[in-house]
């Protein structure tokens, strides 16, 4: 049985719970995590991360829309030549060098700044180590949002709903509403060659009540998916079995 699906949006998040940066083409690796994406995160006081034996660690320890709204007020982008991070909506633009001592200290003062009750002590800007990120899940290598399911939800509640809500690495039409919970266990291929093996997944938190554009939490996703289907889940995570280039318009095959 196969089925196409077609990519349509792209987007990877270079700091653990700010904006999301929009691609038209990815390069993945085999066994790699989605390029560019969770290279960092922000500290919420101590998490005992240990960069030189990384253990994966709940998001609860970094600061993250589920509870700190506020962060999607912010508009980031960065520089991967350079390293550094560019910050706009926290008064005048802000450029730190995250591959510096000095400019992580800079992005967890302006944090230190910008949300003072968020904090549970001093923040601090952590680096993913070689062969690791900053995701939610411990195997979060991929993440992959349906769009129709995106749609489904806009109809459950009655107002539109941003897909850039569910933090996804890939964007995809083509399937039916909530389709993808299905594919656990099967392989998709992209002309490319790439072959994403999908792994779990992906329960919904309260991130989603968040909108990306304006930070107001003004939605319950997570209970209206529970109210409607009995579970918490939209979107799913995938392993990167072989590697290859991913851009937008690709039509996938679903196959096994």
């Amino acid at each position: 049985m196969t089925a196409l699906i077609h990519v349509s949006a792209l987007h990877r998040y270079p700091v653990k719970g700010l904006s999301p940066e929009l691609l038209d083409r990815a390069e993945l690796e085999t066994s790699g995590y989605f390029p560019g994406d969770r290279l960092y995160a922000i500290e919420n006081g101590p998490s005992g991360f240990n960069p030189v034996a990384p253990r994966h660690q709940p998001k609860t320890k970094y600061l993250m829309l589920m509870r700190d709204e506020a962060l999607a007020r912010l508009r980031t982008r960065y520089d991967d030549s350079t390293a550094t991070l560019t910050v706009e909506g926290a008064g005048k633009p802000l450029a730190f060098r995250l591959d510096t001592e000095a400019g992580r200290d800079g992005l967890a003062a302006l944090m230190r700044r910008y949300l003072p009750e968020s904090l549970r002590g001093e923040p601090r800007v952590l680096v993913a180590p070689p062969q690791y990120r900053f995701t939610d899940s411990p195997t979060g290598y991929v993440s992959l949002i349906n769009r129709a399911s995106v749609s489904a939800v806009e109809d459950y509640l009655g107002a539109p709903v941003d897909p850039l809500r569910f933090r996804g690495n890939l964007l995809v039409d083509g399937l039916a509403p909530f389709a993808e919970l299905e594919m656990v266990g099967r392989v998709i291929e992209a002309p490319s060659g790439l072959r994403l093996k999908v792994t779990k997944r992906t329960v919904r938190c309260a991130a989603t009540n968040v909108d990306p554009g304006s930070g107001v939490r003004d939605c319950d996703i997570p209970w209206t998916l529970d109210a409607r289907l009995g579970h918490r889940d939209l979107g799913v995570y995938a392993e990167v079995i072989a590697g290859g280039a991913l851009a937008v318009g690709d039509a996938l095959r679903l196959v096994g």
